[in-house]
């Protein structure tokens, strides 16, 4: 067995980030088939004895196609109001998405203040450990209507991360639009070169090229190396994949879709 099954088959609490290009469809909408497809491969995994808590961005995403006329508005307060908009929508599609599997979801918007606070962070601890125990999926995702920082910078790579150490977690998943890590941009350059495994970071940083960001989503591949690096410090494996592919739950942990192991040394 290759290293990813064998990542997926030995974790039991797994956490899964999406980020908004993987959520969006080609028209910036939501993707609802993607979401249902995810859940459906999810709540076998939770039968299997699995728990899993989802990192979801995709709030401005989901505004945007509620409230378009506000699309080319940049005053921050119209920004904060997309993603007060945007996060209702957010919910009901992944409420949507869960259902058939008998799941439920339950939302949990948090600040980076709240993993600063120690009375915060227990509460939110003990609100994960009983959600998940009950089988309930958590949803989490940044408090973007009060958190200022978060909309300049968009950083739920380190979320994802803050949260899988936070749990506990045997494993995080970053979904991106991309199939792991390349040490340069491959959608700007056919000859770069995937890397299957990945046990030095900074060796990883320096012969990477991290310029470049998505259209959607604004963490580029800098957060998400500083994602591996916070989650692999605290003994927690974590794999970079394209989440826009065929059930790409199930063919990570099959062996048929790439991605990228930061393994703990």
């Amino acid at each position: 067995m290759s290293i990813i099954p064998r990542l997926i088959a030995d974790a039991r609490k797994i956490v899964i980030k999406f980020g908004s290009n993987t959520l969006a469809d080609g028209e910036g909408r939501i993707n609802a088939p993607l979401l249902a497809e995810f859940a459906e491969q999810a709540g076998a995994l939770i039968k299997e004895g699995k728990q899993i808590v989802v990192v979801s961005s995709g709030a401005q995403v989901a505004g945007l196609s509620a409230m378009d006329k506000w699309a080319r508005k940049k005053d921050l307060h119209y920004r904060q109001a997309l993603c007060a908009v945007g996060q209702v929508k957010l919910m009901d599609a992944w409420e949507r998405a869960f259902a058939p599997q008998g799941i439920h979801i339950a939302q949990i918007l948090l600040t980076r203040d709240d993993f600063g606070d120690n009375t915060r962070t227990l509460n939110m601890r003990n609100t994960l450990f009983t959600l998940v125990d009950e089988g309930i999926v958590p949803v989490i995702n940044e408090n973007d209507t009060v958190s200022v920082e978060e909309i300049k910078i968009g950083d739920n790579d380190t979320l994802a991360a803050q949260s899988a150490i936070l749990w506990s977690a045997d494993l995080l998943i970053l979904f991106s639009d991309i199939d792991g890590l390349y040490d340069k941009n491959p959608k700007e350059d056919p000859g770069a070169q995937l890397a299957g495994e990945v046990q030095d970071i900074t060796a990883a940083r320096q012969q990477v090229n991290t310029t470049g960001t998505s259209n959607f989503g604004t963490g580029g591949i800098v957060t998400k190396l500083d994602a591996a690096e916070q989650a692999v410090s605290y003994g927690i494996p974590m794999i970079l994949a394209h989440g826009g592919k065929k059930r790409a739950l199930e063919a990570l942990a099959a062996g048929t879709q790439l991605g990228t192991a930061f393994l703990v040394p």
